[in-house]
């Protein structure tokens, strides 16, 4: 792959996340479902380290957790999560799972659970939550959030299959 080609298949996956996070930023943020803002990034963060694999999917979840933490909630420990999520959910789909939209929806739960693990257990460590309101937000959170796994997935897919992805199985 030539110098242009990388900086083209990567202009088009900004290009991509760029109505993901403006979803999750202007959108949900206003009008949340039930109650509760769905939390998108860390899924076009999965999406394309299940497409492109570890170093990769490491790369662009440094780039998302920078932009996270620029403009939403984020915070460092925030960025490296991302940047971890992505090198481990790249080298489980490698490795383990297919590189399919099935290995992409477990490994969207498996990112999302820790998040709100990390939330919860920060939370708790500074006795500033009880554990049952606190898990009363993180499951629905979750599962607000899986739903638009499916549509991240086939948009990352799309950009994939057009800048020369070719080792799904």
């Amino acid at each position: 792959m030539t110098r242009g080609d990388f900086l083209f298949k990567w202009f088009w996956y900004a290009m991509a996340l760029l109505p993901v996070w403006l979803a999750e930023d202007l959108v949900f943020s206003r009008f949340p479902i039930l109650g509760i803002s769905p939390m998108l990034l860390p899924l076009a963060v999965t999406a394309v380290a299940v497409l492109e694999g570890s170093v990769a999917g490491a790369g662009f979840g440094l780039g998302v957790g920078l932009l996270w933490s620029a403009t939403l909630s984020g915070s460092l420990p925030g960025i490296l999560a991302l940047s971890l999520a992505g090198a481990l959910t790249g080298a489980a789909a490698q490795y383990g799972l297919k590189q399919s939209f099935a290995g992409c929806l477990v490994c969207s739960a498996a990112v999302l659970g820790s998040i709100d693990l990390l939330r919860v257990l920060r939370r708790l460590a500074g006795g500033t939550a009880p554990l049952g309101p606190m898990l009363a937000v993180a499951l629905p959170e979750i599962l607000v959030s899986l739903l638009f796994a499916a549509p991240i997935y086939l948009l990352f897919r799309k950009v994939w299959s057009k800048v020369g992805g070719t080792k799904l199985m």
